[in-house]
């Protein structure tokens, strides 16, 4: 038999509470994903993939002008000495650097397939070759000069730089996307012109604020060109705060045909759409029916974008027929702007707006210029020391031959002898035999007199942040010039316009107008019923469900329903269901609260004024603008919190308002004692001790109050017979004789 193993011994257990280990690593893999993958560096605009991925070609001199080499060199090279990750993360990430639909301006320039605005994958890495490009080349430009930092590498085995000298606007110019753990980024590309326009008036006027930028950054500048639709107050609100987004449509034109006939022929489509999918789902529209208007869509693109979409007929309205598109494809996409990067030498990640960024930039180019202007005159102060023992040795050459020849150690000597430094000693005896010539103190005479004059104005350089900024002004308007709006990759290509046509216009043309009657249950179940019925008594309603309310409108109105939680929805008239059925439950429509209940439905008819009020007697006036909520959750209008409920409301028709409580007392007094307001709890209208609010209306105090009993006929009294309720906002009121007992007034919202 085998000896039997026994374990060894613990050293030492530590017990640590789980929540706090999980807390640690999660935190450790947070940080890690922020500050080494999904953020950008302010100053580069570059994430660590990316940089190592053109440093690494930089090491294998694939300049512009030389030969490309394969990818799948390139990537080895980086993931052997830079990047400890899989090969694929690498391709793809140098992929996106050389697709010119993806990237505005390319950092890598690539041979062979890289993929296509179809979606369609590049061609395998051992098949592609690459090299950098001129961009590329400015964002390298003085890495040998000691322009940047350098930090070991993953395995210590070399160095790595912390940030590239970027002298190109790349964070801006080239954007990035990227999501870490609780932060994402997304910065649409930009045209690098405008924006070295841009940071020469910042460095002009360093306190300038991102509004004033906007003079020449005039937006977002795609790859794919396209046409963004955003109000120019939206834009600057995105640049200001660096959170936003860009409406961005496709550009189109109307081509004619023989015989009247037309097409609509689609050139440019927002940015990262993939075509194909583009037309897939125009193709599964137009079998679903959902485009009336549109006949046919193929695609004749060659290396240009080309879509051919056809019209139902040549009476269609093109605009109209786009707006259609628009509105259900990516033919119209919302592009996000989140300027969140890494800031402060990349430790601290940052939203910033526009001017803040160009800033960094700056910042950047100037620390860069001050480090490389230090790096040459330490190389030229160098010079002049291994050339002042040049010139010693040239004109004692004999006795330095002498001592080189006799002694054993002719180095501490000469120093002795000439006084030399140590570096000057080491140059001497380093040089070549074929430099002792008659002209060659002449030479080092002249290189001594230029070299020093070339440190005088380094010194004054170096002395002068004024002389500092102008150097950097003069680096950026070269990038400007390289980039100018003249050039084949500086011109602009996205384009700004302002949308033609209201959604809600579009949205109407796809709807037969005609006249309905929205019939509501007390349940809560909503149906339409063709045409404006008067008599409803023949309507069948679920067991132990009745008639609540029922008022006409028409199949392109939209509806407004205030619900106990003080929260108001919008609907469509059109969306609801119609037939002979009982309907369906109005939730099935909106996301209100399970315990919130409909208080009333309306048509949204636009400009009007509402009263509301809740159980505790509290109430306001607010617009009905200020009411139409955008989302199926609703929005928030009386802020009220159970068990007090919304529980009434009331066109503003008049200069009075009534007020019952369930105690069947009611107060009368002007509506100028409530306020306005767009949102909030409200005033007090009644008070109350052990009753709460009833109902609310409001009149003319001309025409006297107006209500129905409970027979349902009309009844109203003059303000001569209700001045025994006249009083203030507020007041308990007095005992409503003659008003039905159910409390209410029976007038709906008009």
């Amino acid at each position: 038999m085998g000896k039997r193993l026994i374990p060894p011994e613990p050293s030492e257990v530590h017990e640590i509470p789980l929540r706090e280990a999980l807390e640690e690593r999660y935190l450790q893999y947070a940080l890690s994903t922020i500050m080494h993958r999904a953020l950008p560096d302010s100053r580069d605009g570059l994430k660590p993939v990316h940089r190592r991925i053109l440093y690494g070609m930089r090491l294998l001199r694939l300049n512009p002008g030389g030969l490309p080499k394969k990818s799948a060199k390139i990537v080895g090279e980086v993931m052997g000495s830079f990047h400890p990750h899989g090969d694929q993360a690498i391709y793809d990430a140098m992929v996106r650097l050389a697709q010119d639909f993806n990237s505005r301006y390319p950092l890598v320039d690539g041979q062979g397939n890289f993929g296509n605005v179809d979606g369609d994958n590049p061609a395998a890495m051992r098949y592609t070759e690459a090299r950098l490009t001129e961009v590329a080349q400015l964002l390298l430009d003085g890495i040998d000069e000691d322009a940047v930092d350098f930090r070991p590498t993953y395995d210590a085995s070399g160095q790595e730089p912390v940030v590239l000298p970027g002298g190109f606007p790349n964070l801006l110019a080239n954007g990035a996307q990227g999501i870490a753990v609780g932060m994402a980024t997304a910065i649409p590309p930009h045209n690098a012109a405008e924006l070295c326009d841009a940071a020469l008036h910042l460095i002009e006027k360093p306190n300038a604020k991102s509004r004033a930028l906007l003079k020449w950054v005039k937006g977002p500048d795609f790859p794919t060109g396209g046409i963004v639709v955003d109000s120019k107050e939206a834009i600057a609100e995105a640049y200001a705060t660096g959170r936003g987004s860009f409406r961005t449509r496709a550009k189109w034109m109307q081509e004619e045909g023989a015989r009247g006939t037309w097409v609509i022929v689609i050139a440019e489509i927002p940015w990262l759409v993939q075509k194909s999918r583009l037309i897939e789902k125009i193709a599964e529209l137009l079998n679903e029916k959902k485009l009336p208007l549109v006949a046919d869509v193929r695609d004749e693109s060659a290396e240009d974008v080309r879509l051919v979409i056809e019209p139902k007929s040549r009476t269609v309205d093109p605009e109209l027929l786009m707006e259609s598109l628009f509105h259900l494809t990516e033919l119209e996409s919302r592009i996000p702007l989140n300027l969140n990067v890494l800031v402060k030498g990349g430790r601290v990640p940052k939203v910033l707006g526009l001017a803040e960024c160009l800033r960094d930039w700056l910042d950047h180019l100037r620390d860069v210029l001050i480090r490389r202007t230090n790096y040459r005159k330490g190389q030229i102060e160098h010079r002049l020391e291994v050339l002042g023992g040049y010139l010693i040795a040239y004109l004692n050459i004999d006795k330095v031959i002498k001592i080189i020849r006799s002694e054993d150690e002719p180095k501490p000597v000469l120093m002795k002898t000439f006084k030399l430094t140590d570096i000057q000693a080491d140059s001497i005896l380093n040089m070549r035999l074929r430099n002792l010539r008659r002209l060659e103190e002449m030479e080092i005479r002249t290189e001594d007199k230029n070299l020093r004059g070339e440190l005088k104005g380094i010194k004054s350089l170096l002395g002068s942040e004024t002389e500092q900024w102008s150097r950097v002004a003069e680096q950026v308007r070269k990038v400007r010039d390289m980039f100018g709006p003249k050039t084949p990759l500086g011109k602009r290509r996205t384009h700004f316009a302002a949308p033609e046509h209201d959604l809600a216009a579009i949205e109407e043309a796809f709807v037969e107008r005609e006249p309905v009657t929205v019939v509501v249950s007390e349940k809560g179940w909503v149906r339409t019923l063709k045409g404006h019925v008067a008599d409803l008594t023949g309507l069948a309603f679920k067991t132990d469900d009745k008639l609540d309310q029922a008022f006409f409108a028409e199949s392109t109105s939209k509806l407004l329903l205030l619900a106990t939680n003080g929260k108001f929805y919008s609907l469509e008239v059109a969306k609801l269901p119609g037939g002979r059925g009982h309907g369906e439950p109005i939730r099935m429509f909106i996301d209100m609260d399970q315990d919130a209940a409909i208080v009333s439905l309306f048509v949204n008819k636009g400009g009007r004024k509402f009263l509301i009020a809740n159980g505790d007697g509290q109430g306001f006036v607010v617009k009905e603008e200020d009411c139409v909520s955008n989302t199926r959750k609703g929005k928030q209008v009386m802020n009220v919190e159970m068990p007090n409920e919304a529980r009434a409301i009331a066109s503003v028709t008049g200069d009075m308002v009534a007020v019952i409580g369930t105690n069947h007392k009611m107060v009368l007094f002007p509506i100028e004692q409530v306020p306005e307001m767009a949102r909030g709890r409200g005033v007090r209208l009644q008070k109350y001790t052990s009753a709460s609010l009833s109902d609310v209306t409001t009149f003319d105090s001309k025409e006297g109050l107006a209500w129905k009993d409970s027979a349902g006929r009309d009844q109203s009294m003059t303000m001569k017979e209700l001045s025994d309720w006249r009083g203030n906002r507020a007041d308990a009121g007095r005992l409503a004789h003659g008003l039905p007992k159910s409390n209410k007034f029976g007038k709906p919202v008009e």
